[in-house]
């Protein structure tokens, strides 16, 4: 995501926008680009709107009332304008987040880059998170990368499967679900047996569960005493990450 963002150089290959090579032209990204980092240092004194306002002037938003208008209304947009004149510092984790959404779209980028976004979050404002991205993405091309597959089920049109640094899989969730549709059985077992039935089978998934352990596999009959189960798009990330398909 840093070398997306033109914030390191790739060590191999290249990434263009519109055809141009961005290692060697950074500017034709960062003139389009918001970007939300994993984790993003603040002033520790500075209020939310005071900080926004100095990013704002960094992004090249020279102009006193325009920047005025953007800043104000992003801080509305991420519902924190009664929290306004806090300091960033206090915020909890979820109202960063929000303040970080909103100092990437300073400047209305046509494409963002947000990383990690809701690790660490409750349910609550992981959920006030991802509406923002939903907005956001209405009228701009957004790059998520995240390890939570509910994420990319509830946000992305289209996703790509990433595993020893390469692209395993790429399509939309519902056709990499498609693809392993009726391959997929569940049986619960005593702990005892998971590691039989992974030398024999291809385990996807393991959960404990009050009883024993739910196991899923991905075969193309029924393995004894397994039931058919509809597939997820959890089931899908394994299949495609241990290369069963």
């Amino acid at each position: 995501m840093r070398t997306l963002a033109t914030l390191q150089l790739p060590d191999t290959g290249t990434v263009t926008l519109n055809g141009v090579n961005i290692a060697e032209d950074p500017n034709v990204m960062r003139r389009t680009l918001g970007y939300l980092p994993q984790d993003f240092g603040v002033y520790p004194r500075m209020s939310a709107v005071a900080l926004l306002d100095h990013m704002a002037i960094l992004k090249g938003i020279a102009d006193n009332s325009e920047r005025k208008t953007q800043v104000d209304s992003l801080l509305k947009e991420v519902n924190l304008w009664g929290k306004r004149h806090s300091a960033v510092s206090t915020y909890s984790g979820g109202q960063r987040q929000r303040f970080g959404v909103a100092q990437a779209l300073l400047g209305d980028p046509k494409v963002l880059i947000v990383d990690e976004p809701t690790a660490g979050l409750d349910p609550l404002e992981r959920q006030r998170f991802l509406n923002l991205l939903s907005e956001a993405a209405e009228d701009r091309i957004i790059i998520l990368s995240t390890h939570i597959v509910d994420d990319v089920r509830d946000l992305c049109l289209d996703m790509a499967i990433m595993g020893d640094g390469e692209i395993v899989a790429r399509g939309a969730p519902e056709d990499l679900i498609a693809k392993i549709d009726g391959q997929v059985w569940r049986k619960q077992v005593d702990k005892g047996e998971v590691e039989t039935l992974r030398e024999n089978h291809q385990v996807l998934k393991t959960q404990i569960q009050k009883g024993g352990v739910t196991v899923s596999v991905l075969a193309g009959k029924a393995p004894t005493g397994f039931k058919k189960a509809a597939p997820d798009l959890e089931d899908a990330y394994f299949a495609h990450l241990n290369r069963f398909v």
